[in-house]
């Protein structure tokens, strides 16, 4: 290596002048792109339809399918699927350059809350323009929306799912847990995960992220709790650095657009994808916020019913280039009308 040496130092100097004469070269810069890995997971599959699928009886949705090496380092086939998964996971990482990472996320949406009944109920015509601008209907509140009956049979019936998986899957949990600060997320992150047989390493404290809620906007049910409110109700979960008291995003006349959703979740994802080391995320959102993850990673559009949960294998790597737009997004003035005359909702 000796003969390096006289090269580096002539370099050093180079650049030393360079710097003193204020003509340094400019860092060039680089974003992280996205992109789902497909054949592993029924859903990236455009055959599969959204509307009658199920996590709980498709095994996640994950792919009965060989990997290479399979034969190798599973001679007797007594590993499970996900235990093979894992291991190709675990190979994809350990193969790739030191810009390239992979991560399984299990983005999950919350249970059924009172806005999603109160929105069926009065129709989606006059919920917009009314309904979901109140804070409820004298006889039920949807104002950051609690979970319904339904909303936490649901819940349960994620964690009777995982616990099974668990026990004959041995499948790979959740590293890393994160949470939209809205409460039926977070209720539902509660019930799904609290009491299940996690390693040690693994244990469930979820990160309260603002960044990973609904869109944002003029819906009251999308309006959250200020965080002295949310920390009495899960005083063990921490936040993120920055979290507000008071909700610091939304508007009682503007609702956030796709477009700017997309730029919104793009950045959930980098600060989660430039800061966690973990392959195994867990995301509990929302129904329009994880279509937005799915748009960010190059997913085709899966549409999940309350309480349903979609893995996702994505492949994140640093490319040369500014990348997509960084600048906050449209938002566009609600349409009101006066109030309907359906009758009121009754709990």
């Amino acid at each position: 290596m000796a003969i390096f040496r006289p090269f580096l130092f002539l370099a050093t100097v180079v650049v030393a002048f360079l710097v003193i004469m204020g003509e340094a070269p400019k860092p060039i810069p680089e974003y992280l792109k996205y992109t789902t890995v497909t054949g592993y997971f029924q859903q990236d599959d455009p055959a599969t339809d959204d509307r009658n699928f199920d996590y709980t009886t498709t095994n996640f949705g994950l792919i009965d399918r060989n990997y290479d090496k399979d034969s190798e380092l599973d001679s007797r086939n007594k590993k499970s699927q996900w235990q093979r998964f894992e291991r190709a996971v675990t190979r994809l990482n350990r193969e790739s350059d030191p810009k390239t990472q992979y991560k399984v996320l299990y983005l999950g949406r919350h249970g059924e809350g009172y806005h999603n009944v109160a929105e069926a109920w009065y129709g989606t015509h006059d919920w917009d323009c009314y309904w979901s601008l109140q804070d409820g209907n004298g006889t039920t509140t949807w104002a950051d929306a609690h979970l319904t009956s339904e909303g936490i049979a649901q819940a349960e019936k994620a964690n009777t799912f995982w616990r099974s998986q668990i026990s004959s899957q041995q499948i790979p949990t959740p590293q890393s847990y994160y949470a939209s600060p809205l409460m039926r997320c977070l209720a539902t992150a509660d019930i799904t995960f609290s009491g299940l047989d996690l390693p040690p390493s693994r244990p469930f404290i979820p990160l309260i992220r603002e960044l990973v809620r609904e869109a944002i906007g003029a819906h009251t049910c999308d309006r959250r709790s200020s965080k002295t409110y949310i920390h009495e109700q899960y005083p063990d979960w921490p936040f993120e650095q920055g979290f507000a008291e008071n909700d610091p995003l939304w508007d009682p006349e503007l609702r956030e657009t796709n477009v700017a959703m997309d730029i919104r979740l793009r950045q959930a994802f980098d600060e989660i994808f430039s800061s966690d080391e973990n392959t195994y995320v867990s995301i509990s959102s929302h129904s329009g916020a994880i279509g937005s993850m799915l748009r960010v990673i190059g997913h085709r559009e899966f549409s999940l019913g309350t309480g349903q949960v979609i893995p996702v294998l994505v492949k994140a790597e640093w490319v040369e280039g500014e990348g997509p737009s960084r600048e906050k997004g449209p938002y566009t003035r609600v349409d009101r009308c006066d109030r309907p005359a359906t009758p009121n909702l009754v709990k």
